[in-house]
């Protein structure tokens, strides 16, 4: 393996749960929701996916278990801002903070503990293909998730009438309640597919990236998903490149740290997320300019919304 190919490695393995946690996070923006909680989403998907896996003996049960954890955590938070309209920043804050602690209660008893990553599998034939073989076609089951969800995101959200009634949720609600649609139910089934997506992506932290435990150990990813979703005009190729410019840079400083560039290494680790928030403002200022492209967000993003009773 060449220097080359181990970087693309390295990048793709850092950048794959940043990817799944910013898809979910999509498809809840586009139904008009915004979830502020994916951390703590994240963070309870590793610890529960960890403790399962542990525990059973199966990171099948890890993985699935993790699912259903940000599946929980998104069940909470839709009860608050979908059932009690409660405010939506608000109530994913609170779901963030929540989910830190909480993970920190439940990896408890598991912190230190190793347990065997989750192998890759080879495609047969692809995997020999030089150069790209070793990269696509030789990778763990959580990448290969990653590119099915971008495909599958993108051919749900534009090539099927249940993902254009989504988008009528997040674009105009209250036209979409009219014409018949249960836009709370929509919503609610976003939120979930939001949280099962962020559980999985912590279960990746967990069980691939880093597998053992340790408090806090998403380190901020769930917050940059939020802000690649931004990045990428709510549109999941442009999310994919988002998730692997930032995991890019991840794996850069970290080189460059070794390799002795003369700059303070708390600057360098701080790098991606500053060029992170820097993109997030040239994003935001070219559209106030009236000159921005591709998608806009969804016109009712961030409110709640209530039926006629």
């Amino acid at each position: 393996m060449t220097l080359l190919e181990a970087i693309i490695l390295t990048v793709i393995t850092a950048s794959t749960p940043l990817l799944i946690a910013a898809l979910g996070e999509l498809v809840v923006e586009r139904a008009g929701v915004l979830n502020l909680g994916v951390e703590g989403m994240m963070i309870m998907g590793a610890a529960v996916g960890i403790a399962a896996a542990i525990t059973t003996g199966s990171s099948a049960f890890g993985v699935v278990a993790a699912i259903l954890a940000g599946m929980a955590l998104a069940a909470v938070f839709a009860f608050l801002t979908l059932g009690l309209a409660t405010n939506q920043v608000a109530a994913g804050l609170a779901l963030a903070i929540f989910g830190l602690g909480l993970s920190g209660v439940v990896g408890a008893p598991f912190v230190g503990a190793q347990r065997t990553g989750i192998g890759k599998i080879e495609v047969p034939l692809l995997s020999d293909i030089p150069f790209l073989g070793p990269i696509l076609f030789h990778q763990d089951p959580f990448v290969y998730a990653s590119f099915a969800l971008v495909a599958g995101v993108s051919w749900f959200l534009w090539r099927t009438k249940a993902g254009l009634v989504l988008r009528a949720c997040g674009e105009n609600h209250a036209s979409a309640h009219a014409l018949g649609y249960p836009v709370l139910r929509i919503r609610l089934y976003a939120v979930l597919f939001g949280g099962a997506c962020a559980g999985l992506a912590g279960a990746y932290m967990s069980l691939v990236y880093t597998p053992f435990w340790t408090s806090g150990m998403t380190g901020g990813r769930g917050w940059i998903a939020l802000a690649i979703v931004v990045f990428a005009s709510w549109l999941p190729w442009r999310a994919a490149v988002g998730a692997y410019l930032f995991g890019g840079m991840t794996i850069l400083q970290l080189h460059a740290q070794s390799a002795g560039v003369p700059v303070p290494s708390q600057l360098l680790a701080a790098m991606p997320y500053l060029i992170t928030i820097l993109v997030l403002v040239l994003i935001m200022r070219r559209r106030q300019g009236g000159v921005a492209g591709g998608a806009a967000g969804p016109a009712s993003l961030g409110t709640a919304f209530v039926p006629d009773r």
